[in-house]
């Protein structure tokens, strides 16, 4: 076993959520050392032409990232982790939210302009169904219409994309949502709530409420305050200084301040933490990827190894 490579309990953990084959695609190179070729590209954030021998050959090697990034394998993996976690009771549902710039690199510009293919499976083009342990045919990924569309924009870094997630409170990334680097923080706090879902182990439905937040001053406007009021959710969000000014200026008609835990809010280092450990992950640090959905899916590959190893 290599230095970054999954160890046998590690790899006992994934293998019953891995995909399998039909049959009729031909046979799939092993599980195991493909996904120590994707995890090696994802630490090291060396070319896919430069991997090691030993993962064999490296176009299989990234066929299978860019599929599983397309798919949604890699969510739903680190789905599965986190369900196997919240059924021993080993997250900490006291969440933050935070967004991180990620300065891009040359190789990341470039994309085609259509949106990508959504390759369909042998038996569909057939038109048989496929087997219950088939993969699905994954829908066609988002993408195309120039650099926004593949998550890439201009920002005071440069060329940038921008990770927006949540964080449990020991530092495990719950939900990622990659947009152009100067999208603001606050346009994206509904669908990186939105996307936590945390399955059930047995019957029941996903966990998607935390039991508390914190964020900073970028998201404390009103829609946010209110979404959050709308769900229950308690939270701890400081409130900025024109909008106190504007407060007080009203008087009486300007209503009572918003709640305020200072012990709570000194919990929020967790997300900057969670984002300095997915940050040790070079090809997340820089990104590499020209198309928004693979890089998506490298980020998502980082945070399922994060939960993993915690």
């Amino acid at each position: 076993m290599g230095r970054g490579d999954l160890t046998d309990v590690e790899w006992e953990r994934l293998l019953p959520f891995l995909p399998v084959s039909n049959g009729r695609c031909g046979r799939w190179r092993d599980h195991r050392q493909v996904i120590d070729g994707i995890l090696h590209r994802v630490r090291t954030g060396v070319q896919w032409r430069d991997l090691p021998e030993r993962f064999g050959p490296w176009k299989t090697v990234y066929e299978r990232h860019r599929l599983w990034s397309a798919d949604g394998t890699w969510e739903r993996l680190l789905q599965q982790v986190q369900a196997a976690a919240d059924e021993a009771g080993e997250i900490d549902w006291d969440i933050s939210v935070d967004s991180t710039i990620v300065r891009a690199h040359q190789h990341a510009a470039g994309a085609r302009t259509a949106p990508p293919p959504a390759p369909a499976s042998k038996g569909a083009e057939n038109g048989r169904t496929p087997e219950r342990d088939a993969v699905a045919a994954p829908r066609r990924p988002p993408g195309g219409d120039g650099a926004g569309g593949e998550g890439l924009g201009r920002s005071r870094g440069g060329f940038t994309s921008k990770i927006h997630l949540s964080a449990d409170g020991r530092c495990r990334p719950l939900s990622l949502v990659l947009t152009p680097g100067q999208r603001a923080d606050y346009t994206q706090f509904k669908p990186v709530l939105e996307k936590i879902r945390i399955p059930r182990v047995g019957p029941g439905r996903p966990r998607k409420k935390p039991d508390s937040l914190a964020a900073d001053r970028a998201y404390s406007n009103g829609p946010c305050r209110e979404y959050l009021r709308r769900r229950g959710i308690r939270h701890t969000i400081p409130e900025k200084t024109d909008s106190q000014a504007a407060r007080l200026r009203k008087g009486s008609r300007g209503g009572r301040p918003p709640g305020f835990d200072e012990d709570r809010y000194k919990k929020r280092n967790i997300v900057e933490r969670t984002i300095n450990r997915l940050k040790q992950s070079r090809a997340v640090a820089t990104r590499y990827d020209k198309r928004g959905y693979v890089y998506l899916g490298t980020a998502t590959a980082a945070a399922l190894v994060i939960w993993l190893r915690t």
